[in-house]
C-alpha cells in the first residue's frame, strides 16, 4: 500500500498565534510531528500543507516536502481538514502521482509516539478498513452509558431509555477520538469522508497526551517537558 503522510500547518491560529512554528521546548511545534513521521518506515512521502512561506521554510529545514503552497481559501478558520487533504491528493494526481491511502498527522498533538503511528499503520494495512483512528479510553464517570440529555425539565439517557448500566464493572469499553493519528483510503477521502463505513482503531496509551488549541493546552504541553 502506497501511503502519503500529510501534516496540515496553516498560519492563522487564533487560539495560540503562530503555534505551528512556535518553540515547544527546543524545536518548533511542527517539528515534533515531522520527526515522528520521518521515523515510521512504510510511509512513502511526507508533505506539509501550508499557505505560509515561513512555515514552509521551517518544514523543509526539518526534512519535510512542501511541493506547493495551500490555496488561501483553505487557510481560513472555517476550512475543513478533509478539503485540505483532498486538495493535496488532487494536486498530486494532476501531476501524475497517486496514493492508496493518507496518514493525517496534526501538529497539535506533538507527543504521539512512533510506536503508535506504526501500530496504526500496520493495523490499517492488514485489516479491511476504510479508515482508522487513534482513540483514548473514556473514564467510567464520563462513559456515554452514564450520560444524560435535557428534555425540557427532565433528563433522558443519552443512549436511549433502558441504556443506563448501573455497575461500573459492566460498562463496555468506550473511546474518544484523540486526534493523534488518522489513516484513510484515498477513494474514501475523495468521496468526502475521513472514516468511510468500516472504521478501525488503535488505543493510544501514551503517557503524554495533549491536543493544543488554547494557551492552557500550550502550558500543559510545556509542563509535560519537565521531569
Amino acid at each position: 500500500m502506497k501511503i502519503l503522510a500529510i501534516i496540515p500547518a496553516r498560519a492563522g491560529s487564533k487560539g495560540v498565534p503562530g503555534k505551528n512554528i512556535r518553540l515547544l521546548g527546543d524545536k518548533p511545534l511542527l517539528e515534533w510531528t515531522l520527526e515522528t513521521a520521518l521515523a515510521v518506515a512504510g510511509i512513502d512521502r511526507i508533505i506539509v500543507s501550508t499557505e505560509a512561506k515561513d512555515i514552509a521554510e521551517v518544514a523543509r529545514a526539518a526534512g519535510a516536502e512542501v511541493p506547493f503552497l495551500r490555496p488561501d481559501r483553505l487557510a481560513t478558520d472555517s476550512a475543513k481538514s478533509i478539503d485540505v487533504v483532498v486538495d493535496v491528493l488532487q494536486t498530486l494526481a494532476a501531476r501524475g502521482e497517486t496514493y492508496d491511502a493518507v496518514c493525517l498527522l496534526q501538529p497539535t498533538t506533538p507527543y504521539r509516539s512512533v510506536a503508535l503511528v506504526r501500530k496504526a499503520m500496520e493495523t490499517f494495512v492488514a485489516g479491511d478498513f476504510t479508515g482508522l483512528i487513534s482513540v483514548s479510553r473514556v473514564p467510567a464517570h464520563y462513559h456515554p452509558n452514564w450520560s444524560f440529555v435535557a428534555a425540557g425539565d427532565l433528563l433522558e439517557p443519552a443512549q436511549g431509555v433502558g441504556s443506563v448500566i448501573p455497575r461500573r464493572q459492566e460498562l463496555p469499553p468506550a473511546f474518544i477520538r484523540d486526534g493523534a493519528v488518522y489513516f484513510t483510503r484515498s477513494e474514501v477521502l475523495l468521496a468526502g469522508s475521513f472514516f468511510g463505513d468500516r472504521l478501525g482503531y488503535v488505543e493510544n496509551t501514551d503517557a503524554r497526551q495533549v491536543n493544543i488549541d488554547t494557551p492552557a493546552d500550550w502550558a500543559l504541553a510545556e509542563s509535560m517537558l519537565r521531569p
